[in-house]
């Protein structure tokens, strides 16, 4: 189908850094299918320890190629913490790495997080969140970007457009908005039209993220935001081809979605693969399979069917067989 009889204004699509969900094989999965621009890593924690090489590694592997996935996507390496000393000792390292850009974890609503002075709960205090972008700015080399991801408060929105002025004053040159709160979690709706108000707020690029899991809401939380930019979380997982569709309707092509039958379930196969290359003994794959599986089956009822299928399934070796039979018949 075609959503689009004229080409409408590009944008820059940017895959999210879900914690435990986005991991660096989903991210070399899902840029390998297509769309994206960029992609951020999961958070690294910063507490009172400047993280050795082999952390880093840990945490982002795409360290190790030039900041790419496999794809050549760049993957911006993300950071949380609230010690602006130790934020930049460790920025230091992670640029001498190699990385290309630092991004700040101001969103994540996990409460163990929050008890210990991270993520959204520094919404709460603006003057911190200042504090901590204008040091790690300061401390950094200027060619290194640094942006910012925050939600639209802790417990209200009274201080979303502080805490946007605060991340913009102190040097940050893009902006990510969740527009929820806190205490809102991921519970629909997404406040679209606070993005909006952010954007027009702050004199840096905002890019809108939340609830969009198709086409359609692609579209719509560009109308309600303003922002040529969006960054996909869930959506991405549950639709692994929704940036390859955006591209195409981007470029005023005809949008073909991906059929489970088809290439969806190649690139499970080829998840697992993925998955075997990081942990040969398969208990990584089997649990990272269906977590996927469960996300999908919102969409596809042949995720649910093949969730079934392997459900009481601990071993790798019959979900690949299983799997392998579905390829074949398709």
């Amino acid at each position: 189908m075609n959503h689009a009889p004229e080409k409408p204004r590009s944008g820059r699509l940017v895959l999210a850094p879900m914690q435990g969900l986005c991991d660096f094989v989903m991210r070399d999965l899902l840029t390998r299918i297509g769309g994206y621009d960029e992609c951020v890593s999961e958070f690294v924690r910063i507490t009172h320890t400047v993280h050795s090489r082999a952390t880093w590694l840990r945490h982002v592997p795409e360290i190790a190629t030039a900041n790419k996935t496999h794809a050549g996507i760049p993957c911006v390496v993300q950071m949380l913490g609230s010690d602006a000393e130790m934020m930049v000792k460790n920025a230091l390292v992670a640029v001498g790495l190699g990385a290309h850009q630092i991004d700040l974890n101001f969103g994540c609503p996990a409460p163990t997080v929050n008890k210990h002075q991270g993520g959204a709960v520094l919404l709460q205090t603006p003057e911190r969140i200042y504090h901590i972008v204008s040091a790690i700015r300061q401390g950094v080399p200027e060619h290194i970007p640094i942006s910012a991801k925050m939600r639209l408060g802790f417990e209200n929105k009274d201080l979303a457009l502080e805490n946007a002025d605060a991340i913009a004053q102190a040097g940050a040159s893009v902006l990510t908005v969740h527009a929820r709160t806190k205490i809102e979690g991921y519970r629909p709706p997404a406040h679209w039209g606070w993005v909006d108000k952010i954007r027009r707020h702050v004199a840096i690029p905002v890019i809108a993220n939340g609830d969009v899991f198709c086409l359609q809401d692609y579209i719509d939380i560009r109308a309600q935001s303003g922002c040529d930019d969006v960054m996909l979380g869930r959506g991405a997982v549950m639709r692994p081809d929704l940036a390859r569709q955006i591209r195409q309707y981007l470029r005023g092509e005809e949008v073909q979605a991906a059929l489970f039958d088809d290439e969806i379930i190649v690139w499970i196969a080829q998840f697992i693969e993925l998955c075997l290359q990081h942990e040969p003994q398969g208990k990584y794959a089997v649990a990272r399979l269906k977590q996927w599986l469960g996300m999908m089956r919102d969409v596809y009822p042949e995720a649910e069917s093949l969730f079934q299928a392997i459900r009481t399934l601990r071993e790798i070796e019959p979900i690949r067989a299983h799997i392998r039979t579905l390829i074949t018949r398709s």
